[in-house]
């Protein structure tokens, strides 16, 4: 019975980091930890858009920017809002003149109706307290016809190196509970429900795909202090757990020639807000 409270003690913890714009702007690993691996997500979904040059483009907690770029590269005009000014600022020293950003909560955006041609978040409304004040407002300021595009991870335990923690826990500990994914990500990672959920905020013509890229775990990425900060299973793993845990990574980057592949999928979902 401890150890289920100890569990819900770390999960709310972790609820509260992931909610905290300090946490975010202090991270300062996540550029190289996330931004090269999401940034192909970011890319596969502008693509499959098909938006023409000079769209409107809004990004919703665009962390350091990989959708803004990818738009801005095809020539869209973006606005990229984050809640963590760190993250705000990460995207604004990419110097694009054809990308603004500004310091916005991603479930009450300062923005007026209807006023985007496109709106994107790729990993972000999943991760909001209220996900679907943030689907609400992604579509509030598209207009009519305009297209909205979240992603969101498929596996409870996300990507990358939560994932491959997840999965290496459940073999070594089989004891140890697996944690409840956030909310949002939950209920978004059933592709009957997220479809459901974008058509309750008033899109059409709704298609979810799944899109999946390897997170190339190798020794650097291992040797990083910040590597398990968003996961809600290390803070459960005492010293010799974690050591072990350590082991078994090291052990397998040994086996598969110093890179380990972790296949990590997830779900876009697109849709076309109503005309009228």
């Amino acid at each position: 019975m401890l150890d289920k409270y100890v569990t819900i003690y770390h999960l709310v913890l972790m609820a509260a980091s992931l909610n905290d714009p300090c946490f975010w702007s202090g991270f300062a690993a996540y550029q190289k930890l996330a931004h090269r691996f999401t940034a192909f997500y970011a890319e596969r979904a502008w693509t499959q858009a098909e938006l023409e040059p000079g769209a409107r483009v809004l990004d919703i907690a665009a962390g350091t920017g990989a959708l803004a770029l990818a738009a801005a590269k095809a020539g869209a005009q973006v606005l990229a809002t984050d809640f963590s000014p760190g993250m705000v600022d990460a995207v604004r020293s990419h110097g694009l003149t054809n990308v603004e950003a500004a310091v916005m909560d991603g479930q009450a955006l300062d923005l007026p109706d209807a006023s985007f041609d496109a709106a994107f978040s790729m990993f972000g409304i999943m991760l909001f307290p209220d996900w679907r004040a943030g689907l609400a407002e992604m579509a509030r300021v598209l207009r009519p016809g305009g297209l909205g595009c979240v992603g969101t991870w498929k596996e409870p335990a996300g990507a990358a190196a939560n994932l491959l923690l997840a999965r290496l826990c459940a073999a070594l500990f089989p004891e140890i509970p697996q944690p409840a994914p956030i909310e949002g990500m939950n209920a978004l990672r059933d592709p009957g429900r997220f479809a459901a959920e974008l058509e309750s905020v008033g899109l059409t013509d709704i298609s979810i795909g799944e899109v999946s890229t390897d997170y190339p775990f190798d020794a650097e990425t291992l040797a990083d202090p910040n590597l398990f900060q968003f996961s809600p299973l290390w803070p459960e793993l005492d010293g010799a757990r974690r050591k072990a845990v350590l082991a078994a990574l090291h052990a397998g980057l040994e086996a598969q020639g110093g890179l380990l592949p972790v296949p990590s999928p997830a779900l876009i979902g697109m849709g076309r807000k109503r005309s009228g």
